[in-house]
């Protein structure tokens, strides 16, 4: 049986990813289903003990609405293709909904992208974090926004990897599905640094270039981190990592 550490966004992510996969093969075995969930083999046996236990989930949890099957469908195929590449057609039938919901749902691939973003970014998280704590210095802000990114994209690295890949591209649509979120995101960020430096909390420089000096080291820890596990042993969590790097980052913005 799954133990009492069972995380539920991983349950729900495994959930989906068995659904996509049953729907394609009902003898999906555990190594399809956790290679479509994006996790370890340790981690699946860890949140439901056998495949006979996450046949049982799949069987009694309500079937998500069109959106949500929409979106677990178009996560996983978007591991494995750019955003380009992604046929409407098979999306649809990935998700089991028409290929009209889906375009009353997600109109195209920007809207998509747009919906990707929203339910599994940590974007959301990180304008909560400034919203509720825009007064505190960068002392209080910079370690719980290190959290807020290692609690939402640490879980769904295969993903985030897709998502930066399609950012740097320079394809419109990908852009254009991104610019919504990212231009909020940014703006409020960008928005607190300046008034920090503005109050000589944080060294003056380019709000954009403070940003990329306290996230970029955050999102290669965590983009690298499944590589250098295979090569070496790392002497802390990914959550202690962050930290430590963030203190580094706040030793480096502070003037």
């Amino acid at each position: 049986m799954p133990t009492t550490t069972a995380d539920p966004t991983i349950r729900r992510q495994v959930v989906a990813a068995a659904r996509v996969a049953l729907a394609a093969d009902p003898e999906a075995p555990v190594e399809e289903i956790v290679r479509r969930a994006g996790i370890s083999r340790a981690t699946f046996y860890r949140h439901f003990g056998s495949r006979g236990n996450l046949l049982e989930t799949v069987a009694h949890e309500p079937r998500p609405n069109a959106r949500s099957r929409i979106l677990a469908a178009a996560q996983e195929m978007l591991m494995g293709a750019s955003l380009a590449d992604i046929s409407m057609d098979e999306l649809a039938r990935a998700a089991d909904v028409s290929r009209g919901t889906l375009y009353r749902v997600f109109p195209g691939k920007a809207a998509l992208m747009d919906g990707l973003i929203e339910a599994y970014s940590p974007l959301e998280s990180v304008r909560d974090v400034i919203e509720q704590h825009g007064a505190d210095p960068p002392s209080v802000v910079l370690p719980l926004l290190g959290q807020a990114i290692v609690g939402v994209a640490g879980k769904r690295l295969g993903l985030m990897r897709s998502m930066f890949v399609e950012l740097t591209s320079g394809s419109e649509t990908s852009i254009s599905g991104m610019r919504r979120s990212f231009a909020a995101t940014l703006a409020v960020l960008a928005e607190y640094m300046t008034a920090q430096m503005a109050a000589g909390r944080m060294r003056q420089m380019h709000p954009v270039i403070a940003l990329q000096a306290f996230i970029g080291p955050i999102f290669f820890h965590l983009l690298s981190r499944p590589m250098i596990e295979r090569l070496t042993d790392l002497p802390m969590a990914a959550d202690e990592a962050v930290d430590e790097l963030v203190r580094l980052s706040l030793e480096g913005l502070t003037p």
